[in-house]
């Protein structure tokens, strides 16, 4: 799996991550399948027990293979989580990206982002919930960590260039972008435990809110 590939920018523009290409996998359709069950399994599984909690005849039984038919696809559970990672990862960048309003103001792209990764999580709330809401620290592989990468460089250049251009407070770009992040994994997150009920006014109060915390006066 590729990482997302940044342009060389200056500290006034940034470009977005390219969508990854796919693998090229030689499975047959049926075969495809089976990989799809357990991949869908173990993101189940994933999110409600943890990635520690949950053992591969689970998974296998999850997605009504054996044991054994994991394997053919997987070398082991830490490369079928990398896959799952990679794979949700890149379909959230996608969502998030496709039609994106580069050339807006800071403040609008803020808002479209905000209410991109606002629709990705209630419409894949347990693939959000596995991104987001778990830490996978102790298992990424070289390939997962360069996607991760790529998306946090692509963020401290958005926020740089808005710094450059006046819109956004000065400050450590990657201590104003964790900021934004945090706030908004923990709207959703406080969704997820049902202290807060994820509706449009409250995406849009959050949001405002966040900008308003961020911008330049």
């Amino acid at each position: 799996m590729r990482n997302f590939p940044l342009d060389p920018v200056s500290r006034n523009e940034y470009s977005f991550p390219v969508a990854m290409t796919p693998i090229t996998r030689t499975t047959t359709r049926g075969g495809e399948l089976k990989r799809q069950a357990i991949l869908e399994a173990a993101l189940e599984l994933f999110v409600e027990r943890g990635y520690h909690g949950t053992a591969v005849p689970t998974v296998a039984e999850k997605a009504g293979v054996g044991a054994g038919t994991i394997y053919r696809y997987f070398a082991n559970k830490e490369a079928l989580v990398n896959e799952l990672f990679r794979e949700q990862k890149q379909a959230l960048t996608a969502h998030v990206l496709e039609g994106f309003p580069t050339g807006a103001a800071a403040r609008e792209q803020h808002r479209a982002f905000w209410q991109r990764m606002s629709d990705f999580a209630r419409q894949h709330p347990r693939a959000f919930a596995f991104l987001e809401l778990h830490s996978h620290r102790d298992y990424l592989d070289d390939d997962s960590r360069a996607v991760e990468q790529g998306i946090i460089e692509f963020g401290t250049r958005f926020f740089v260039s808005a710094q450059d251009r006046g819109e956004v407070n000065p400050g450590s770009p990657m201590l104003i972008m964790s900021m934004v992040f945090g706030a908004f994994v923990g709207m959703v997150r406080a969704s997820w435990e049902g202290r807060l009920e994820l509706t449009d006014d409250a995406i849009a109060t959050a949001e405002a809110l966040c900008w308003k915390a961020i911008a330049a006066d």
